[in-house]
Protein backbone atom coordinates (compact mmCIF):
# COMPACT_ATOMS: atom_id res chain seq x y z
CA UNK A 1 0.00 0.00 0.00
CA UNK A 2 3.14 2.45 0.68
CA UNK A 3 3.63 2.62 -3.13
CA UNK A 4 -0.04 3.12 -4.41
CA UNK A 5 -0.50 5.28 -6.60
CA UNK A 6 -3.70 6.55 -6.29
CA UNK A 7 -4.81 4.02 -10.33
CA UNK A 8 -7.17 1.25 -9.41
CA UNK A 9 -7.84 0.52 -12.79
CA UNK A 10 -4.09 -1.03 -13.24
CA UNK A 11 -3.05 -1.98 -9.93
CA UNK A 12 -2.70 -5.84 -9.52
CA UNK A 13 -2.37 -5.69 -5.74
CA UNK A 14 -5.16 -7.79 -4.19
CA UNK A 15 -4.94 -5.62 -0.85
CA UNK A 16 -7.82 -3.29 -2.19
CA UNK A 17 -8.91 -3.86 -5.19
CA UNK A 18 -12.44 -5.29 -3.52
CA UNK A 19 -12.28 -2.75 -1.11
CA UNK A 20 -14.39 0.34 -0.74
CA UNK A 21 -11.88 2.57 0.72
CA UNK A 22 -14.07 5.49 0.94
CA UNK A 23 -15.06 6.87 4.32
CA UNK A 24 -18.00 6.43 5.98
CA UNK A 25 -20.33 9.44 6.63
CA UNK A 26 -20.84 10.52 10.29
CA UNK A 27 -24.25 8.92 11.25
CA UNK A 28 -25.87 12.27 11.27
CA UNK A 29 -24.96 13.15 8.34
CA UNK A 30 -26.66 12.22 5.29
CA UNK A 31 -24.79 13.80 2.11
CA UNK A 32 -26.74 12.91 -1.46
CA UNK A 33 -24.37 14.55 -4.39
CA UNK A 34 -20.37 16.10 -3.41
CA UNK A 35 -18.46 17.98 -6.45
CA UNK A 36 -14.60 19.05 -5.84
CA UNK A 37 -13.95 22.30 -6.95
CA UNK A 38 -10.29 22.41 -8.65
CA UNK A 39 -8.04 24.25 -10.24
CA UNK A 40 -4.31 22.92 -11.62
CA UNK A 41 -3.14 26.36 -9.80
CA UNK A 42 -3.65 29.27 -7.40
CA UNK A 43 -5.01 32.50 -8.45
CA UNK A 44 -7.67 31.92 -10.47
CA UNK A 45 -11.13 32.07 -8.04
CA UNK A 46 -11.84 29.03 -7.40
CA UNK A 47 -12.71 29.87 -3.62
CA UNK A 48 -15.11 32.44 -4.96
CA UNK A 49 -16.50 30.03 -7.91
CA UNK A 50 -17.43 27.41 -5.33
CA UNK A 51 -19.35 29.74 -2.96
CA UNK A 52 -20.85 31.29 -5.95
CA UNK A 53 -21.87 27.75 -6.73
CA UNK A 54 -23.66 27.01 -3.53
CA UNK A 55 -25.54 30.19 -3.24
CA UNK A 56 -26.61 29.22 -6.82
CA UNK A 57 -27.94 26.07 -5.46
CA UNK A 58 -29.10 27.02 -2.56
CA UNK A 59 -31.39 29.32 -3.90
CA UNK A 60 -32.47 27.17 -5.70
CA UNK A 61 -34.17 25.35 -3.15
CA UNK A 62 -31.46 22.75 -2.44
CA UNK A 63 -30.00 22.34 1.33
CA UNK A 64 -26.46 23.09 0.16
CA UNK A 65 -23.02 23.05 2.29
CA UNK A 66 -19.02 23.70 1.51
CA UNK A 67 -16.34 21.67 2.83
CA UNK A 68 -13.03 23.96 2.93
CA UNK A 69 -10.58 21.42 2.61
CA UNK A 70 -8.08 24.40 1.46
CA UNK A 71 -6.28 23.95 5.30
CA UNK A 72 -3.19 26.09 4.63
CA UNK A 73 -5.15 28.94 2.83
CA UNK A 74 -8.89 28.94 4.22
CA UNK A 75 -11.00 31.68 2.32
CA UNK A 76 -14.92 30.26 2.83
CA UNK A 77 -15.45 31.57 6.12
CA UNK A 78 -14.53 35.12 5.75
CA UNK A 79 -16.71 35.60 1.98
CA UNK A 80 -19.73 34.71 4.00
CA UNK A 81 -18.77 36.53 7.12
CA UNK A 82 -18.96 33.62 9.31
CA UNK A 83 -16.78 34.12 12.65
CA UNK A 84 -15.99 32.39 15.93
CA UNK A 85 -14.91 28.74 16.82
CA UNK A 86 -17.43 25.88 15.84
CA UNK A 87 -19.22 24.05 18.42
CA UNK A 88 -19.67 20.44 19.55
CA UNK A 89 -22.43 18.29 21.00
CA UNK A 90 -22.92 14.57 21.07
CA UNK A 91 -23.57 14.30 17.34
CA UNK A 92 -19.66 15.81 16.36
CA UNK A 93 -18.73 19.31 15.04
CA UNK A 94 -21.58 21.41 14.31
CA UNK A 95 -20.95 23.19 11.09
CA UNK A 96 -21.45 27.05 10.65
CA UNK A 97 -24.25 28.63 9.07
CA UNK A 98 -24.29 31.88 6.60
CA UNK A 99 -27.33 34.25 6.31
CA UNK A 100 -29.25 31.87 3.63
CA UNK A 101 -28.51 28.41 5.60
CA UNK A 102 -25.01 26.90 3.51
CA UNK A 103 -23.67 24.92 6.35
CA UNK A 104 -19.25 24.90 6.30
CA UNK A 105 -16.85 23.83 7.71
CA UNK A 106 -13.55 25.50 7.42
CA UNK A 107 -9.99 24.96 9.74
CA UNK A 108 -10.39 28.55 10.47
CA UNK A 109 -13.84 27.60 12.19
CA UNK A 110 -11.58 25.63 14.56
CA UNK A 111 -8.70 27.58 15.26
CA UNK A 112 -8.16 29.74 18.39
CA UNK A 113 -7.46 32.81 16.47
CA UNK A 114 -8.58 32.94 13.02
CA UNK A 115 -5.17 34.74 11.83
CA UNK A 116 -3.16 31.40 13.20
CA UNK A 117 -1.00 30.15 10.31
CA UNK A 118 -1.35 26.49 9.87
CA UNK A 119 1.99 24.47 10.06
CA UNK A 120 1.21 21.34 9.13
CA UNK A 121 2.99 18.61 6.94
CA UNK A 122 0.59 16.53 4.67
CA UNK A 123 -0.27 13.42 6.63
CA UNK A 124 -1.88 16.25 9.17
CA UNK A 125 -3.78 18.01 6.62
CA UNK A 126 -5.19 14.93 4.71
CA UNK A 127 -6.28 13.88 8.33
CA UNK A 128 -7.81 16.90 9.54
CA UNK A 129 -10.06 16.95 6.56
CA UNK A 130 -10.80 13.11 6.92
CA UNK A 131 -12.28 14.44 10.34
CA UNK A 132 -14.49 17.47 8.68
CA UNK A 133 -15.91 14.72 6.87
CA UNK A 134 -16.47 11.92 9.43
CA UNK A 135 -17.03 13.70 12.62
CA UNK A 136 -18.95 16.84 11.61
CA UNK A 137 -22.85 16.59 11.59
CA UNK A 138 -23.29 17.84 8.51
CA UNK A 139 -27.32 16.30 8.66
CA UNK A 140 -29.38 16.17 5.64
CA UNK A 141 -27.47 17.85 2.71
CA UNK A 142 -28.26 17.61 -1.32
CA UNK A 143 -25.03 19.14 -2.31
CA UNK A 144 -21.51 19.37 -0.92
CA UNK A 145 -18.85 21.53 -2.30
CA UNK A 146 -15.62 21.03 -1.79
CA UNK A 147 -13.14 23.34 -1.99
CA UNK A 148 -9.77 22.18 -3.45
CA UNK A 149 -6.54 23.99 -2.85
CA UNK A 150 -4.31 24.55 -6.10
CA UNK A 151 -2.67 21.58 -7.86
CA UNK A 152 -2.16 17.64 -7.50
CA UNK A 153 -0.85 16.99 -4.11
CA UNK A 154 -1.68 15.64 -1.12
CA UNK A 155 -5.24 16.84 -0.43
CA UNK A 156 -6.70 16.03 -4.07
CA UNK A 157 -5.16 12.61 -3.16
CA UNK A 158 -6.98 12.45 -0.02
CA UNK A 159 -10.43 14.10 -1.12
CA UNK A 160 -10.31 11.93 -4.40
CA UNK A 161 -9.48 8.61 -2.49
CA UNK A 162 -11.61 9.20 0.92
CA UNK A 163 -14.75 10.63 -0.24
CA UNK A 164 -16.95 9.67 -2.82
CA UNK A 165 -17.09 12.56 -4.75
CA UNK A 166 -19.54 12.47 -7.96
CA UNK A 167 -17.61 14.77 -10.31
CA UNK A 168 -15.00 17.79 -10.51
CA UNK A 169 -15.47 20.82 -11.72
CA UNK A 170 -12.19 22.54 -12.95
CA UNK A 171 -12.63 26.45 -12.19
CA UNK A 172 -9.50 28.25 -15.32
CA UNK A 173 -8.71 31.92 -16.61
CA UNK A 174 -8.78 32.35 -20.41
CA UNK A 175 -4.44 32.45 -20.35
CA UNK A 176 -2.91 30.19 -22.28
CA UNK A 177 -0.49 29.04 -19.59
CA UNK A 178 -3.83 27.55 -17.41
CA UNK A 179 -4.85 25.38 -20.06
CA UNK A 180 -1.60 23.02 -19.62
CA UNK A 181 -1.94 23.09 -15.94
CA UNK A 182 -6.30 22.14 -16.07
CA UNK A 183 -4.77 19.29 -18.34
CA UNK A 184 -2.50 18.17 -15.67
CA UNK A 185 -6.04 18.39 -13.33
CA UNK A 186 -8.27 16.50 -15.78
CA UNK A 187 -5.23 14.05 -16.03
CA UNK A 188 -5.27 13.74 -12.55
CA UNK A 189 -9.21 12.92 -11.97
CA UNK A 190 -8.73 10.50 -14.88
CA UNK A 191 -6.18 8.47 -12.43
CA UNK A 192 -8.32 8.88 -10.18
CA UNK A 193 -11.62 7.56 -11.97
CA UNK A 194 -13.63 10.42 -10.90
CA UNK A 195 -15.46 12.31 -13.54
CA UNK A 196 -15.17 16.16 -14.84
CA UNK A 197 -18.41 17.65 -14.85
CA UNK A 198 -17.00 20.32 -16.62
CA UNK A 199 -15.02 23.62 -17.24
CA UNK A 200 -15.27 27.20 -15.88
CA UNK A 201 -13.66 29.98 -17.22
CA UNK A 202 -13.76 32.63 -14.80
CA UNK A 203 -12.25 35.90 -15.45
CA UNK A 204 -13.32 35.36 -19.10
CA UNK A 205 -14.51 38.92 -20.12
CA UNK A 206 -15.05 42.60 -18.95
CA UNK A 207 -18.46 44.22 -20.29
CA UNK A 208 -18.01 47.88 -20.61
CA UNK A 209 -20.63 49.73 -18.48
CA UNK A 210 -20.45 52.56 -21.74
CA UNK A 211 -20.87 50.46 -24.60
CA UNK A 212 -21.62 46.91 -23.20
CA UNK A 213 -19.18 45.46 -25.10
CA UNK A 214 -17.10 42.42 -24.25
CA UNK A 215 -13.91 42.66 -23.79
CA UNK A 216 -11.15 39.93 -23.17
CA UNK A 217 -8.98 41.83 -20.98
CA UNK A 218 -6.67 38.52 -20.45
CA UNK A 219 -7.08 37.48 -24.11
CA UNK A 220 -9.60 33.97 -25.23
CA UNK A 221 -6.82 31.46 -24.20
CA UNK A 222 -7.23 27.53 -24.48
CA UNK A 223 -10.16 27.32 -22.44
CA UNK A 224 -12.20 25.96 -25.60
CA UNK A 225 -9.11 24.01 -27.11
CA UNK A 226 -8.63 21.75 -23.51
CA UNK A 227 -12.37 21.50 -23.90
CA UNK A 228 -12.54 19.76 -27.45
CA UNK A 229 -9.25 18.30 -26.58
CA UNK A 230 -10.71 16.28 -23.69
CA UNK A 231 -14.29 16.20 -25.03
CA UNK A 232 -15.18 18.13 -21.41
CA UNK A 233 -17.86 20.88 -21.84
CA UNK A 234 -17.53 24.62 -21.09
CA UNK A 235 -20.30 24.97 -18.36
CA UNK A 236 -19.82 29.07 -18.38
CA UNK A 237 -17.48 31.56 -19.03
CA UNK A 238 -17.40 34.16 -15.90
CA UNK A 239 -17.48 38.15 -16.10
CA UNK A 240 -15.29 40.13 -14.70
CA UNK A 241 -17.60 41.46 -11.90
CA UNK A 242 -16.26 44.28 -9.82
CA UNK A 243 -18.61 44.29 -7.25
CA UNK A 244 -18.51 40.60 -6.66
CA UNK A 245 -14.94 41.21 -4.74
CA UNK A 246 -15.94 44.15 -2.74
CA UNK A 247 -18.84 41.72 -1.47
CA UNK A 248 -16.65 38.96 -0.53
CA UNK A 249 -14.60 41.64 1.80
CA UNK A 250 -17.77 42.20 3.50
CA UNK A 251 -18.70 39.00 3.98
CA UNK A 252 -21.54 39.56 1.75
CA UNK A 253 -21.12 36.99 -1.27
CA UNK A 254 -24.69 36.06 -0.85
CA UNK A 255 -25.86 38.83 -2.37
CA UNK A 256 -23.50 38.63 -5.23
CA UNK A 257 -25.36 37.63 -8.91
CA UNK A 258 -25.35 33.95 -9.62
CA UNK A 259 -26.99 34.31 -12.81
CA UNK A 260 -24.47 33.55 -14.81
CA UNK A 261 -23.70 29.85 -12.97
CA UNK A 262 -27.31 28.94 -13.21
CA UNK A 263 -26.09 26.36 -16.41
CA UNK A 264 -23.56 24.76 -14.27
CA UNK A 265 -26.73 24.36 -11.55
CA UNK A 266 -29.11 22.78 -14.51
CA UNK A 267 -26.22 20.60 -15.51
CA UNK A 268 -25.49 19.06 -11.72
CA UNK A 269 -29.54 18.93 -11.06
CA UNK A 270 -29.77 16.57 -13.63
CA UNK A 271 -27.04 14.19 -13.39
Amino acid sequence: MSSCSGNCSSCSSSDCKDRDLHLKQNEYSNIKKIYAVVSGKGGVGKSSVTSLLACAMQSRGMQTAILDADITGPSIPKVFGISGQAEADASGIIPKETKTGIRVMSINLLLPQQDAPVVWRGPVISGAIQQFFTEVAWGDVDYMFVDMPPGTGDVPLTVFQSLKVDGIIVVTTPQDLVGLIVSKAINMASMMNVPVVGLIENMSYFTCPNCNEKHHIFGKGSTDEVSEKFGIPVLAKLPIDMRTPSLEDKGAIELADTDPLMPVIDTLLSE
